[in-house]
């Protein structure tokens, strides 16, 4: 893993291939390797940039003073493009949807073109029945640790609260125990992750700001799963109709987590909008 300094402290991040980069982000609770099974799929002639966001699962804690609220994680994304110095990066959003908060912040002009998956927009922050179950466990005391060992056994993580409507195929054991250990081993992750998930989520802010993707002038792709039930199937389309170069596309099949019940649809799409000339 290579190392990027911002304000908040050090992003790891993993890159691959060469050319024009592609910046695949993550959700709550995930690290990079969400896209270990669609990576190899896709098309040369890019650099595949993958940071680990301060989100639960991340190994080098964040300065104890950084703010993690939700503003100061978009403003943490757009520093990693900064530290790397990419130009014309396709920002690829998956789960957390913070990272749509770049244009409304101004910080968009190092984008050149977005891929949304199914994430958090409008005022679905958190998300679903997961996500009340997320702000729940802050607000118990040892909370976050119990839910991060109720992820670690199989039967449980399949429950609706937990993983069972963000993935239909089941999480394999390796990856969530990887997923995990950082936020039972180190106390200054689980602080990280609580800055986050007790900061303020104003819906109306929230959808302001979602909104503002009616100023993002490049190529979007929307590829949503209309079957999952936790990131609504109507904010699919309202999200491509919004950006004025947006096209909309689906994973049938898949929940939220398409890059790993559907990866080869995954690759499939967003290698065809990688290649694909400028719409405009």
């Amino acid at each position: 893993m290579r190392e990027a300094l911002v304000s908040a402290g050090t992003i790891e991040y993993d890159v691959t291939g060469s050319g024009p980069p592609v910046v695949l982000l993550h959700g709550l609770l995930m690290d990079h390797t969400l896209w270990d099974r669609v990576l190899p799929l896709l098309p040369a002639g890019f650099t595949y940039v993958r940071p680990v966001l301060p989100l639960g699962a991340h190994r080098r804690p964040m300065r104890p003073d950084a703010d993690l609220t939700l503003p100061g994680q978009v403003r943490l994304v757009a520093g990693f493009l900064d530290a790397l110095g990419l130009d014309g990066v396709t920002l690829v959003h998956a789960d957390w949807g913070g990272a749509l908060f770049l244009t409304a912040h101004g910080l968009d002009r190092r984008v050149a073109r977005q891929v949304i998956l199914p994430c958090e927009a409008f005022d679905n922050f958190p998300p679903g029945l997961p996500g009340r179950m997320v702000s729940l466990a802050v607000r118990v005391p040892g909370g976050l640790q119990l839910a991060a060992r109720q992820l670690r056994v199989a039967r449980l993580r399949r429950l609706p609260m937990l993983l069972g409507q963000m993935a239909r195929r089941p999480l394999p054991d390796a990856l969530a125990r990887r997923w995990t250990e950082p936020l039972l081993r180190d106390p200054a992750v689980r602080r990280d992750l609580l800055a986050y998930c007790r900061g303020p989520f104003d819906k109306q802010t929230l959808i302001r700001d979602t909104e503002a993707l009616r100023r993002f002038p490049g190529d979007a792709l929307v590829l949503w799963s209309p079957d999952n039930r936790v990131m609504p199937p109507e904010h699919g389309p309202r999200l491509a109709a919004l950006l004025p170069a947006g096209r909309y596309a689906e994973v049938p099949g898949a929940y939220v987590l398409s890059m790993l019940d559907e990866p080869e649809a995954v690759a499939r799409e967003i290698g065809a909008f990688l290649t694909s000339p400028p719409a405009r």
